[in-house]
C-alpha cells in the first residue's frame, strides 16, 4: 500500500474534495470537483487506490469508480476519525481518509453488489412500514381505551374491534368520532396489506437463494433472519473466522484491559443494530423453547441458562448463530446438528 498513488475523496451531495498522497505519503494534488466532475477526473488518472468513507452513496461510487481501473477502499468513518488533524472541514476529512488508507491498519468495508443493495431497500422499507403499523395500532388502542374499550393483544384482534365499534349500531362513541377513527382504520388496513406485500416478496426471494435455503436450517434462523444475516455477511469473505463475523456484529464482550489485566463488560454492539437484533430475537425464541428438549444444542442452551440467566444465554446462542451462519455462507457447507456431526466423524 506504500507504493501506491491513494487518492482520498471525501463524498457530498454535490460538492467532493480529493487529495492525491502519491507512495511516500506526499500531497501531489488537491481539488475540490461537482458531481459530474468526478468520475471523469478519476478516468484521467493513473489506476490507483481510491479511499472513501463508508456513508451514504459510497457503495455506489464505488462500484462506478471500480469500473474505471481503481482499487476502491470503503473505510469505517468511526476508525477515520482517529486520523483528523486540525478542524473538521472537507478537506482534512479527505486527507484523513487518505492517510488511513496508507497506513493500512483499518480493515475496509467490503462493497456491496447491486443485489445486496437491493435486500437492503427492501428491509429499509418494510422495518419502516412494520414501525408505521406498531405506531398507528398503538394509538388506536390508547384513543379507543379513553373511551373504555380494552383491545386484546394482536392486529386481528384490533382489526375485529374497530369493526365492532365502528358500527353505528355500537354504543359509547359518537357519530364524530367514528368517522375519525374509520379514516385511522381505513389506513391501518392499507399499511397490514402493505407489509404482508413485501413479507410474501421477501419470502420469495428466500426461496430462490440457495445460501438463504441453507440458512433457515439453523435453529432460530428463520426468512427474514436468513436474507438479512445474508445480505450483511455477503459471501462472508472478509471474515476469517466465525469469531470475526459474530465481532464485527458486536457479539463478543466489550473489553476495557489495561496493565495485563483482562476487564470484559457487555457485548460491544458494534456493526448493523437492526441484524443484530432479528438474530437476538430468533434465539430468545429458540432458548424460551429449549426446555425439556435433548438434542445437544438444547441441552448447552439449558445448561448456561441454569449457570448464567436467560438474557445471556440468548446473547450466546445469538453469537454461536453467527458462527454457524459464516461456515454455512462462506464454506458453502450445510448445518449440521452437533450429535450428526459426532455420527459422522465416528
Amino acid at each position: 500500500m506504500n507504493k501506491t498513488t491513494v487518492i482520498g475523496l471525501d463524498l457530498a451531495k454535490h460538492s467532493f474534495e480529493v487529495v492525491v498522497i502519491n507512495g511516500q505519503g506526499q500531497l501531489q494534488q488537491r481539488k475540490s470537483l461537482r458531481r459530474h466532475t468526478l468520475l471523469p477526473f478519476l478516468l484521467r488518472q493513473a489506476p490507483a487506490v481510491v479511499a472513501m468513507e463508508a456513508c451514504a452513496s459510497a457503495h455506489h461510487w464505488a462500484r462506478r469508480i471500480g469500473d474505471q481501473g481503481h482499487q476502491v477502499r470503503l473505510l469505517p468513518p468511526q476508525h477515520v476519525k482517529g486520523y483528523l488533524r486540525g478542524q473538521k472541514n472537507d478537506y482534512n476529512d479527505a486527507l484523513a481518509i487518505a492517510e488511513a488508507c496508507v497506513h493500512g491498519r483499518v480493515r475496509p468495508v467490503p462493497v456491496k453488489t447491486l443485489a445486496q443493495q437491493d435486500e437492503q431497500c427492501l428491509h429499509a422499507i418494510r422495518r419502516g412500514l412494520n414501525a408505521d403499523k406498531v405506531r398507528l395500532s398503538n394509538q388506536l388502542r390508547g384513543l379507543l381505551g379513553e373511551y373504555g374499550l380494552v383491545v386484546p393483544r394482536g392486529d386481528a384482534a384490533l382489526r375485529r374491534a374497530l369493526v365492532t365499534h365502528l358500527d353505528e349500531t355500537a354504543t359509547g362513541l359518537s357519530p364524530r368520532v367514528r368517522t375519525y377513527l374509520a379514516r385511522q382504520y381505513a389506513r391501518f388496513v392499507a399499511l397490514l396489506d402493505e407489509l404482508a406485500w413485501y413479507d410474501a416478496d421477501l419470502r420469495q426471494r428466500v426461496k430462490q437463494d440457495e445460501a438463504c435455503i441453507r440458512l433457515q436450517a439453523i435453529p432460530g434462523i428463520g426468512p427474514v433472519v436468513a436474507s438479512m444475516v445474508r445480505h450483511w455477511m455477503g459471501d462472508g469473505r472478509q471474515f476469517t473466522c466465525g469469531r470475526d463475523a459474530s465481532a464485527a456484529l458486536g457479539l463478543v464482550p466489550r473489553q476495557h484491559s489495561t496493565g495485563g489485566r483482562q476487564r470484559l463488560g457487555g457485548i460491544s454492539k458494534r456493526g448493523d443494530p437492526h441484524v443484530r437484533s432479528v438474530v437476538v430475537h430468533g434465539a430468545r425464541a429458540v432458548v424460551s423453547r429449549a426446555s425439556g428438549k435433548t438434542d445437544p444444542l438444547s441441552c448447552w442452551v439449558q445448561q448456561l441458562r441454569a449457570r448464567r440467566g436467560f438474557n445471556k444465554a440468548v446473547v450466546a446462542l445469538a453469537n454461536k448463530i453467527i458462527r454457524m451462519a459464516w461456515v454455512v455462507i462462506a464454506r458453502g457447507e450445510h448445518y449440521r446438528p452437533q450429535g450428526e456431526v459426532s455420527s459422522v466423524a465416528a
